[in-house]
């Protein structure tokens, strides 16, 4: 098992590798420049959207419930502990080369969202199935479908049989435990706490009953729970930075110059520029998964007939997840300069809230972070499990046995996911989340024009967020915006 393992980790080095790194990077910096920096002009309208309803759209849920079911997937444990792990390794300059993979990102992101509503398939009940898989399929044509059902076994395998569940709950119990600590028993061959059997079961439960309502109730609890989380997490890293506001000059200082020079600030100890910058893109496009391909599928349900309205809506989840949630964690760790004291993982960003936020709430920070990280993981497992759903949906068609079957699974691997604890169940889902990044990231270069196309035609017919509003019929019919297929 330990040659298993090995192996297993030299793959995910290796898909995780430079090329990757420098092709998902590279594929947003050339859709920023051929989209005239879209993200950076369109940014206030695509917050605008998010609060607004379109009228006579198709769809499963609101543009915002559909945003929120892709931020339940990607806030999750990388914008605590993966923010933690860059800035050990590489510095405080990692937070730069972050930032500007989110940048970049968000362009990768807007075009992903466009390309999902354009290319999805709705049918006759409202029901909604787009992705990745779609717009290759459809959009690059039958010939490149084989790529597209590579895409969705990748995706499929990545809810089932890591970073949606084992992962997640395991990082649920452990929190768990730390709070409430208890004696061992024995269970299922093993010696566990009962605090980790009672979060376990406990866990399942609650998941088998959001899962079974299908996505719209997915949707409604990403709506309520995504918001708050998100929310008292930013609140308590701004309470921290008040509470060192004399110390922020300093932390961007410290950013910027290790970003170029990281050891004018380490001193050596976190390593090279290329360190830096690897480890500050890496852990970024994991956190925010711009370019993966993930977050076209829940773009597609979202109830619009304007694509480009919903790529809009969809680029905001990268600011929102890296821009402002990872930022805060970053900030937090910098000014507190506890990711030079020996600490790793997760360790250090208790230490940093512990030793940052001020009087009684000190004492509160390891449990406060431990309540956001059970929230963060729990989003995740049922952001996971749609994208898994969907992929699976693509490839059987809506086989209401072998979904079914597939959510039977993957609750059943939340059941088991406490006493879970093997390293190569991680490497495995970052096998295979790097893998569906390549044919997704092929299909948006190759069909890069249209997103352009669009985005003029949207403009054009909507210079100015006031002047919306529904079409004509006929007007709406000469249109080649939306090639949704209505079926039966």
């Amino acid at each position: 098992m330990d040659k298993f393992g090995e192996i297993i980790a030299d793959i995910d080095e290796f898909v995780w590798g430079i090329p990757l790194i420098v092709l998902i990077l590279g594929v947003g910096i050339y859709l920023t420049f051929r989209l005239v920096f879209l993200p950076l002009f369109r940014l206030p309208r695509a917050f605008r959207y998010m609060f607004s309803k379109e009228k006579g759209g198709k769809g499963e849920v609101s543009s915002f419930g559909a945003l929120c079911t892709a931020l339940s997937a990607t806030i999750g444990t990388g914008n605590i502990v993966g923010v933690a792990t860059a800035i050990v390794t590489g510095g405080p300059g990692a937070m730069f080369w972050m930032w500007l993979a989110a940048f970049f990102g968000m362009a990768t992101k807007f075009a992903e969202g466009v390309l999902a509503v354009k290319y999805r398939k709705v049918y006759r009940d409202g029901h909604a199935l787009g992705g990745p898989f779609y717009y290759i399929e459809r959009g690059l044509g039958p010939k490149f479908k084989w790529l597209a059902v590579l895409f969705a076994v990748f995706g499929m395998c990545v809810g089932l049989f890591g970073i949606g569940t084992f992962t997640q709950v395991n990082s649920i119990s452990s929190a768990v435990n730390e709070i409430i600590p208890s004696s061992a028993v024995s269970f299922l061959g093993g010696e566990f706490t009962i605090s980790t059997i009672v979060s376990g079961a406990i866990l399942t439960v609650i998941v088998a009953l959001v899962l079974i309502g299908g996505v719209k109730r997915i949707a409604k609890v990403s709506e309520m729970v995504v918001p708050f989380m998100a929310i008292a997490y930013i609140l308590f890293g701004l309470i921290v930075l008040f509470a060192n506001i004399t110390q922020i000059p300093e932390a961007f200082r410290q950013i910027f110059v290790g970003a170029f020079n990281p050891k004018a600030v380490t001193g050596g100890a976190a390593g090279s520029m290329l360190i830096a910058m690897q480890m500050g893109i890496a852990r970024g496009i994991f956190s925010n998964e711009a370019g993966l391909g993930s977050a076209p599928i829940a773009a597609a349900v979202a109830s619009t007939r304007e694509p480009v309205r919903q790529g809009l809506v969809s680029m905001t989840g990268t600011f929102i997840d890296t821009l402002i949630v990872c930022t805060m964690t970053g900030l937090t760790i910098i000014i507190t300069g506890t990711w030079n004291i020996g600490e790793e993982g997760v360790g250090v960003t208790i230490t940093a809230f512990s030793q940052g936020l001020p009087g009684f709430l000190a004492e509160a920070g390891p449990v406060i972070l431990l309540v956001c990280l059970i929230f963060f993981a729990f989003t995740t497992i049922l952001g996971w499990n749609f994208y898994g759903e969907r992929c699976l949906e693509y490839l059987v068609g809506r086989n209401k046995k072998a979904i079914l079957t597939y959510r039977v699974l993957y609750i059943l691997a939340v059941f088991i996911g406490p006493y879970m604890t093997i390293q190569a169940v991680w490497d495995i889902a970052d096998i295979f989340n790097g893998l569906m990044a390549i044919p997704n990231l092929i299909a948006v270069i190759l069909l890069s024009g249209d997103v352009v196309r669009l985005s003029k035609s949207f403009f054009k017919r909507f210079p100015k967020l006031t002047s919306e509003a529904p079409p004509p019929p006929e007007e709406e019919e000469k249109e080649e915006r939306y090639n949704c297929e209505i079926l039966s």
